[in-house]
């Protein structure tokens, strides 16, 4: 397990699950018709069951709707799909909050929660928010910033040392929301089929497969944003978090990473994986 120890409490990040920021996963924006979303919402779904199980509490980690935008500290508990065609409410757990409109990534997080949690009020999650822009640079200072968070128990505004349960420790969920290359079959969103773009966004799942933090933090900004990759800020935040050199944050290497699906249905690169913590640094 990822663990730091905060005055009497272990913080445990018990897992990592890892999703793409697309509408089209919820049915009642896909449709009946939209077939070709049925493999990557049943590999979410299903980790979305795992990370539930793993934690009542979770970070969201993902992008903001546009460059500028992610200075929010605080946004609403509450949201909708109305902006991408239906309505459909979804809630990040708690009492409801005023703030911030929620971006996609953090709207996904919360069907994701809707899916963990069957409608029920046990699961809450706390949304992290980065600039989509952010350079290489920025994106590893937030890692160990969101680091910092998940070992004060997944709450960024914690000061209390002995917060948390300090007999069984304190476990808390990552979900990571990003998207790949928008360029990866003739009808793409980003412009028909490129051959930059497939060996790109075979990269990015490889790094996702092996939970290569390396690799991952070694993506050039330049040529992602050319190739439409809307999660390379969020996935090296992660990767900071997960694979930084703070030794006083909960961070560890990873013990295992596991892929349920990584393809391009729509031209879009979508990966869905799960990264299991292994022992603390």
């Amino acid at each position: 397990m990822f663990r730091a120890r905060t005055g009497s409490v272990e913080t445990v990040l018990a897992l990592v699950a890892i999703v793409p920021s697309a509408p089209l996963l919820v049915p009642e924006l896909a449709g009946p018709a939209a077939t070709d979303t049925e493999p990557v919402r049943a590999a979410v779904r299903a980790v979305a069951k795992r990370l539930g199980s793993a934690a009542d509490r979770w970070i969201a980690l993902g992008a903001a709707d546009r460059a500028g935008s992610a200075g929010a500290t605080d946004y609403r508990s509450c949201g909708d799909f109305g902006g991408y065609g239906v309505p459909h409410p979804v809630r990040l757990g708690g009492p409801p909050t005023e703030g911030a409109p929620l971006p996609l990534s953090m709207l996904i997080a919360g069907w994701v929660r809707g899916e963990a949690d069957g409608g029920g009020e046990r699961i809450t999650v706390t949304p992290w928010v980065v600039d989509p822009e952010w350079s290489p640079d920025q994106c590893a200072a937030a890692g160990l910033e969101l680091a910092r968070a998940l070992s004060d128990g997944g709450d960024p505004d914690s000061d209390d040392p002995d917060s948390g349960d300090p007999d069984s420790g304190d476990r808390v969920g990552l979900l990571v929301v990003a998207d790949g290359c928008t360029a990866l079959s003739p009808g793409a969103p980003g412009g028909g089929e490129r051959p930059s773009a497939i060996a790109l966004q075979r990269r990015i799942d490889d790094a996702l497969a092996r939970a290569d933090t390396g690799a991952l933090a070694a993506l050039d900004a330049d040529a992602c944003a050319a190739e439409g990759v809307g999660g390379r800020a969020a996935w090296q935040v992660l990767a900071a978090a997960c694979g930084g050199p703070a030794a006083d944050v909960a961070v560890s290497d990873v013990a295992a990473a596991e892929v349920l699906y990584r393809d391009a249905p729509f031209g879009v690169g979508y990966t869905v994986a799960v990264w299991s913590p292994g022992a603390p640094r």
